[in-house]
């Protein structure tokens, strides 16, 4: 059955794999950017798609999407921000949970009462592994991830028995350049006289950017959650991360 898709942040990693694979598939993808310089090349690139800009933090991009007729949405646009929480602008922080929060629960309004009076609809919020786990310099991070965890739980609850099927993906670390990104604006958030941080960040580099795997896997379960006649709860990904990260701390 072809669905219409609408994916956040398919201007990259996960979003632009997963809008790909479901045009492939056969389905009406909406792949949305933040910006129109993103959507244009984006559009220019893969000309099977229909692109257009929406930034997740704009009202009148957001007022839009009812009209769209969505019977998937992917919540996948994010920021990624890490660093000392002593030291972090407050600008920086607020920003995370504009995009990773405020944001995902935006759309997902946007989207709901369309799928209430068709009987049927799935969002599919994209989560993270920092989700469930956090350290030292991820609080930025972590603490909105945390919130996609509970907003995630919480709407699939109240949705089910209205026929819209709520789940998450929780990816590990995989290689689309978002991790490499946060990893290395850190020292931007440092003080120069924090030997500490500069040593910790050191370390947290190495944790997150060694051995990073093909974001292929997730976008294709992505697309596959998206045709699934019904999807689990939460989906870790890769297959084992959380007995690995566990025995990581523990040790």
């Amino acid at each position: 059955m072809q669905r219409t898709v609408l994916i956040t942040g398919a201007g990259s990693g996960f979003g632009k794999g997963a809008a790909i694979e479901l045009a492939r598939r056969g389905h009406r993808v909406i792949a949305t950017t933040e910006t129109q310089a993103q959507a244009d090349a984006l559009a220019a690139e893969q000309p099977g798609l229909t692109v257009m800009k929406l930034d997740v933090t704009n009202a009148a991009d957001i007022a839009k999407v009812p009209d769209l007729q969505v019977d998937v949405l992917i919540n996948n646009a994010g920021l990624g921000v890490l660093g000392p929480m002593a030291s972090v602008p407050m600008e920086r922080v607020r920003a995370s949970f504009e995009v990773n929060v405020f944001g995902m629960v935006a759309m997902s309004q946007a989207v709901i009462p369309g799928m209430k009076a068709r009987g049927w609809g799935r969002i599919i919020n994209v989560s993270s592994i920092a989700g469930v786990f956090a350290s030292a310099q991820g609080s930025p991070y972590c603490m909105t991830k945390h919130a996609v965890e509970a907003f995630t739980k919480s709407l699939r609850a109240e949705l089910a028995p209205l026929g819209i099927d709520v789940t998450k993906v929780n990816p590990g670390p995989y290689n689309t350049g978002f991790n490499d990104r946060m990893v290395n604006a850190v020292p931007t958030y440092i003080d120069a006289d924090d030997q500490a941080a500069k040593e910790m960040h050191q370390f947290v580099s190495a944790a997150i950017l060694t051995g990073q795997l093909d974001p292929a896997e997730v976008s294709k379960a992505l697309a596959d959650l998206t045709e699934a006649e019904t999807t689990p709860a939460e989906l870790f990904l890769p297959e084992g991360i959380m007995e690995q990260i566990t025995a990581m701390l523990a040790s």
